[in-house]
């Protein structure tokens, strides 16, 4: 099957946040609170997503309030922070909801997403992932974490469906 097809193949879409929704920088206050940034046009698409009725699940081993905060306000319902073994609670979901690997894509960039990465049938990463990662996607974005890169997957698939414009 080419690229284009699974994309097109995609129903819900699954996501690490550090490197994927970030760009791995963290500014650190002196009260102690690590500041990540997120991409608009990220957001921009998640809502576009969710809109249209996809599933969107986040799946992440950091716990920041801020990031649960801004996922919620965009329309992710499916938020799953301070996971340190991501497959039981995806193949978890997918089983609870009837997804079967296939229609789904998930996007990580570092080694906490290999196992992850390496069950579903498609596999996706920022172009600045850890060459492990890098190695086992099936998909490479040519956007970094934190600057588009989940954009780019969700428009490719959306303007596949023909759900990406007119709004």
């Amino acid at each position: 099957m080419n690229e284009l097809e699974r994309f097109r193949q995609v129903q819900t879409f699954f996501f690490d946040v550090d490197g994927v929704f970030t760009n791995n920088d963290l500014l650190c206050t002196e009260a102690g609170e690590l500041l990540r940034m997120m991409n608009v046009r990220d957001g921009y698409a998640l809502k576009r997503a969710v809109k249209a009725g996809y599933q969107l699940v986040i799946i992440t081993g950091g716990s920041s309030m801020g990031v649960v905060s801004r996922l919620k306000a965009l329309g992710v319902t499916d938020i799953f922070s301070g996971i340190q073994d991501k497959l039981p609670v995806l193949k978890k979901y997918m089983e609870e909801n009837g997804i079967s690997p296939d229609q789904c894509l998930y996007m990580g960039d570092d080694l906490p997403d290999l196992e992850v990465m390496q069950w579903v049938d498609f596999s996706a990463c920022p172009s600045d992932a850890v060459p492990e990662i890098k190695a086992i996607a099936d998909y490479i974005s040519p956007l970094s974490g934190g600057r588009g890169c989940v954009r780019d997957v969700i428009e490719k698939t959306m303007k596949l469906a023909g759900k990406w414009w007119p709004e």
